[in-house]
């Protein structure tokens, strides 16, 4: 898979990350075959907006980013809303889809209330995220879709105002 340099700014600090291109060929390995690609989201506790801010959505990427890293876990795309965020990944052949929403979930809420202790005024016993998930898989047919939909969640969401 070719690998795409993006920046992302930080607190006024400039961090690349890579942004994978769309596979054209299955995961091998010595005696395995195959891919596993899914479309996850999941939401903020009580849907409070706390990305609203961008140090916080960007704060949030490169977690996600260094948990699906530190996992094997190849993200695709994602999209950080205020009160939500979508991904497209490509899980390592064993995982699961909640085990993988575990481990991002769980890597993400304990960095953030270290980087951003701001956010216990929020969450005073540190569950950043709700109970609820969404996930789907995505086959090579429909993945580029899915992308594009994940990276095209803004105006989704201009579309349809919460109410």
């Amino acid at each position: 898979m070719a690998r795409i340099p993006n920046s992302l700014v930080l607190g006024g600090i400039a961090i690349y990350v890579m942004k994978t291109e769309l596979p054209s060929q299955y995961q091998r390995s010595a005696h395995n075959v195959g891919g596993s690609f899914w479309h996850l989201q999941w939401c903020t506790k009580y849907r409070y907006k706390m990305f609203g801010k961008e140090y916080y959505r960007n704060l949030c990427k490169v977690l996600l980013l260094e948990a699906a890293r530190r996992h094997n876990i190849q993200i695709m795309t994602m999209n950080v809303q205020p009160d939500h965020l979508h991904l497209v990944a490509q899980l390592p052949r064993g995982m699961t889809d909640s085990r993988a929403l575990q481990l991002l979930k769980g890597y993400t809420a304990r960095i953030m209330f270290l980087q951003a202790p701001e956010f216990e005024k929020r969450y005073p016993k540190h569950e950043l995220w709700g109970d609820g998930t969404f996930s789907t898989t995505v086959g090579f047919v429909n993945l580029e879709e899915t992308v594009s939909y994940v990276e095209n969640q803004d105006e989704h969401h201009k579309l349809y105002p919460a109410v």
